[in-house]
């Protein structure tokens, strides 16, 4: 399998681009995810010309434009920031997914401090002006924090996101029509249905009705509710679930006794006493003794690598 792009704060990999001249070389992203991703790396105080070292800058708002300014001093670069993100955005067309630098000027996600004109904090919710303009020109791709990525919840989920937009894309560039659309929801329908079962019907009766609108209106306004239904969190319940629906399947897999092994072993899931891994194992085997084609079809099954671990805690 080909290593999917996904763009990088060039700190994190360990470059020396920081203000200080210093890195934030992130073990997790070069040790482990570098092993399915293909990062690609960008600092844009540095690629807009700020070098490196180079004086700490901050966001402030002046009369209610946002300016990129250096906070011991009057220098203001937000122009070279606009200029560079205006011309480097195009480029990003091609990632299936970015992890940016956490308290970033540029690249922070969330809770940016923003300073008036004269330099005072007036609030912790700002956002970098590079990340800023990536989630906007990319409302699909998923975008998450380095730091964030210590959760294993978030962590699991912007992976998972990550490859589904991956199988999308794909989809797109092979050239999107009826039936691929059609193929894309079957093999996504569990895992629609454990993050968001109201979007997962929604779908269903758009699928089902590809004849009332051209169908790249359809594909756009499908993947939206799509990726908003990933960005959700699937409870316990909602996997226990979708993993009960499943068993109907295999009914030819499973005696009396294998069903109550692995009922036991969902609802010890759900009362989180065992990690997904457990019930998920069970099911797995079941579908290899005695295949369901349509189980087989299922993204639900091995969203993203097995060796990530991410289903193998409690």
């Amino acid at each position: 399998m080909s290593h999917i792009p996904v763009g990088i704060s060039s700190c994190l990999l360990g470059q020396s681009v920081r203000h200080d001249g210093g890195h934030k070389h992130s073990r997790f992203c070069t040790g482990v995810l570098a092993e399915h991703f293909s990062f690609q790396p960008l600092c844009p105080e540095l690629e807009a010309g700020l070098g490196a070292p180079r004086p700490t800058i901050h966001i402030r708002d002046i009369d209610g434009d946002l300016r990129l300014v250096e906070s011991k001093g009057s220098a203001d670069h937000t122009d070279a920031m606009r200029n560079w993100i205006k011309q480097r955005i195009p480029d990003i067309d091609q990632l299936r997914g970015y992890i940016l630098m956490a308290k970033s000027p540029s690249c922070g996600m969330e809770r940016i401090k923003v300073h008036n004109a004269e330099g005072r904090v007036i609030h912790r919710e700002g956002r970098g002006l590079f990340a800023e303009a990536l989630i906007q020109a990319y409302p699909l791709m998923p975008v998450e924090e380095e730091g964030r990525l210590n959760d294993s919840h978030l962590c699991e989920n912007f992976i998972e996101r990550v490859f589904a937009y991956d199988d999308w894309m794909n989809l797109v560039e092979s050239g999107l029509t009826p039936s691929a659309l059609v193929d894309f929801h079957t093999r996504h329908k569990f895992q629609l249905m454990a993050h968001c079962n109201q979007t997962h019907q929604q779908l269903g009766r758009m699928i089902a009705n590809l004849k009332s609108a051209p169908i790249g209106e359809i594909g756009n306004e499908y993947i939206a509710l799509f990726m908003a239904a990933m960005r959700k969190h699937i409870r316990r319940g909602a996997h226990a679930n979708v993993m009960q629906h499943m068993m109907g399947f295999l009914r030819q897999a499973l005696s009396a006794s294998d069903r109550q092994m692995m009922t036991e072993q969902i609802d010890a899931y759900r009362r989180e006493e065992v990690p997904l891994i457990v019930p998920m194992t069970l099911l797995m085997m079941a579908q290899r003794r005695a295949p369901a084609d349509y189980l087989s079809r299922q993204e639900y099954l091995s969203p993203y690598p097995e060796q990530l671990g991410l289903r193998n805690k409690v």
